[in-house]
């Protein structure tokens, strides 16, 4: 297959960044589009690369661009700054060989219809490279430029995790490792670890707490691995494959999946208890249950699909308790910024408390939608602990009935009634777990409510 032009490749990738940097849109959300066009997949790659890299590191770079440009660019020219990012981007994380990326990427701008900016770019990344030194000393002296993280966040993990705040700002900036979750209705994972060295493909057993998740040596488009159209496996990171374990659902179990799209936790639950007598996913945006009824479809599950708001279970609860809900609650996902790096340029500060106000209301509702002696199971893609232990703690404080059930800790480390994980350089991404059980409440002689 013929390659594409680097300086389209260049174009495409600084039309991403610039819709991440100025337009708001998520990497998620704008890098399909691009890549779509681009036929070689060793183009698509380097495209992939350069717009994470790019978004990974803006802080830094941003920090690199007020010292490497004498005025900002024209808001005409948000593009060109996007081109800069993604030559930055080259020359810094990626390594490339500084005269191909630069003349590539200056190039680019004649296909952005911006001829006259050519010499522009080509001047500012060969002066990144003439003070490169100087750059990077003065970054390391700024906290943002040198974390690559916005200063609200910084001090946000300094202050809930002091010991750990430094490795958690250098993990976020690292790569994270492909998890697969092997489906255990159609093969075991040794079976299918099998497949994966017959077709020349490195993995291994990712985790003892779950047997259907494996680890990739390297990260690979999911469509070219076996089985995948045939529903053998799904793309799922190892510490939200947990979820469906800490469940723990019983033969003929009714369960509520709250928060379910893209579908991942749903499609897991179904794969890990056949017996269930029925799941319920629920999401409160009516387009995004498409993606779930398409990732059922291609692991040839089932399951109820409802658009509704996990808050108020009047308009679409039929009154019919579960035994079992999991709530995967709407959070900073600060957990989750190596898969999404586009998370510490687009959250604020200010984000935080609708979002704590939100969880609550959801495990207000939820808890009446349990049947007694049925399990919650609360999930956050966060490490923040305003939304994790605080919150539970906060919940089991007004909720006599909820009793919060032991975890093994080598999910995570300890945090309040739940396990908070951290990402790791080989592990799963940053999660949050409390399971919390529902126990009758019985009036004494003096009309107080006692648990048993």
């Amino acid at each position: 297959m013929k390659s594409t032009d680097g300086a389209q490749v260049r174009a495409l990738a600084a039309g991403v960044i610039a819709a991440v940097r100025f337009d708001g849109r998520s990497l998620k959300a704008a890098l399909p589009d691009a890549l779509a066009r681009l036929p070689d997949p060793r183009d698509r790659a380097l495209c992939e690369a350069i717009c994470f890299e790019a978004v990974r590191w803006l802080p830094r770079y941003e920090f690199w661009l007020t010292r490497l440009l004498e005025r900002p660019l024209p808001r005409a020219a948000h593009t060109i700054h996007g081109l800069l990012l993604a030559g930055l981007a080259q020359l810094d994380a990626m390594q490339l060989a500084d005269y191909a990326a630069i003349s590539a990427t200056a190039e680019a701008a004649r296909t952005l219809r911006q001829p006259r900016l050519v010499g522009l770019v080509n001047a500012v990344l060969r002066r990144f490279m003439r003070e490169r030194q100087a750059l990077h000393a003065a970054a390391q002296a700024n906290a943002e430029a040198a974390s690559a993280h916005p200063q609200w966040l910084i001090d946000a993990l300094q202050r809930d995790w002091p010991q750990h705040a430094d490795a958690l700002l250098q993990h976020n900036t690292e790569q994270a490792p492909m998890f697969l979750r092997v489906n255990l209705r159609r093969g075991s994972r040794a079976a299918y670890l099998a497949k994966l060295h017959e077709a020349g493909i490195e993995a291994i057993p990712a985790d003892d707490l779950t047997s259907a998740a494996l680890r990739l040596a390297r990260p690979l488009a999911p469509t070219t691995l076996p089985g995948w159209h045939e529903g053998d496996i799904s793309v799922q990171d190892l510490s939200a494959q947990l979820a469906a374990a800490l469940l723990d659902v019983q033969s003929g179990q009714r369960v509520l999946d709250i928060g379910a799209a893209p579908g991942g936790k749903t499609a897991q639950i179904l794969e890990t208890f056949p017996e269930l007598a029925e799941l319920v996913a629920l999401d409160v945006d009516a387009a995004r249950l498409s993606r779930i009824e398409t990732t059922l479809s291609r692991l040839q599950l089932s399951a109820i699909c409802i658009a509704g708001d996990g808050g108020d279970p009047q308009a679409w609860w039929d009154g019919r308790p579960f035994d079992r809900i999991l709530l995967d609650a709407p959070c900073s996902a600060t957990g989750v910024i190596r898969r999404q790096p586009d998370i510490k340029w687009h959250r604020r500060a200010d984000d935080i408390p609708a979002l704590v106000a939100q969880q609550a209301r959801l495990l207000d509702a939820a808890w009446p939608m349990l049947r007694p002696g049925g399990r919650l199971v609360y999930a956050t893609c966060s490490v923040l602990r305003d939304e994790n232990d605080r919150q539970i703690d906060a919940f089991l404080a007004r909720t006599p009935s909820a009793h919060p059930l032991p975890l093994p800790e080598t999910i995570g480390r300890p945090a309040g009634a739940g396990l908070q994980h951290f990402p790791q350089t080989e592990g799963g991404d940053g999660f949050f777990y409390a399971v919390l059980e529902k126990r009758n409440l019985r009036a004494d002689a003096d009309g107080a409510g006692s648990l048993h």
